[in-house]
């Protein structure tokens, strides 16, 4: 009899472990563990969530930390504020916000299989699609929006501009300008 198991999913490394990373996964995570600070505990928290792909750049993360926007352990913070293992960073992000607890400290940005070992998410689930109405989106091939279309989509998005039905117009009985009665050329 053949010591070996006939069934070729017996042999697959994630059926004996199922926790067990995935073998590039696994290189990447020794990669991004080599790459984090050596003998610091901290990392800017702008570049964290840059790093575990939470914004799509640093300067967006830095920006959303001047705005007040990213929380650490309950308090807004600066860019420059260091985040440690087991601290909660609150972001808010495109409407939603973001719940995380860091587990890994990492400084270069890493692919999405990485980043998700780097943080233990506990953010609410993103509302339903149909909860999110869009303002202003026209059915295919109906052409160009009309003035009246414009306007009616600008009511629905609350902008008021200069040229917006509540905006500023032409004074009654001035003209377009110069001397009260004076003939236009």
């Amino acid at each position: 009899m053949d010591p070996r198991p006939s069934d070729r999913k017996s042999l697959d490394p994630k059926s004996l472990d199922p926790k067990a990373p995935d073998p590039k996964v696994a290189a990447a995570i020794a990669a991004a563990e080599a790459a984090s600070p050596q003998g610091a505990s901290t990392v800017r928290v702008d570049s964290w969530i840059w790093s575990v792909r939470l914004v799509k750049t640093r300067s967006m993360g830095a920006t959303a930390c001047r705005g007040g926007h990213v929380r650490v352990n309950g308090e807004r913070v600066k860019p420059a504020h260091g985040v440690r293992v087991g601290d909660e960073v609150r972001l808010r992000h495109e409407g939603r916000e973001r719940v995380v607890v860091v587990t890994r400290l990492i400084r270069k940005r890493v692919g999405p299989p990485v980043a998700t070992q780097c943080y233990i998410d506990n953010s609410p689930p993103p509302p339903p699609r149909e909860a999110v109405a869009p303002a202003g989106i026209r059915d295919r091939g109906a052409g160009r929006p009309t003035k009246r279309d414009r306007r009616e989509m600008e009511r629905l998005r609350g902008v008021t501009g200069p040229g917006s039905v509540s905006g500023p117009g032409p004074v009654p009985g001035k003209g377009f300008g110069g001397a009260p009665g004076t003939p236009r050329p």
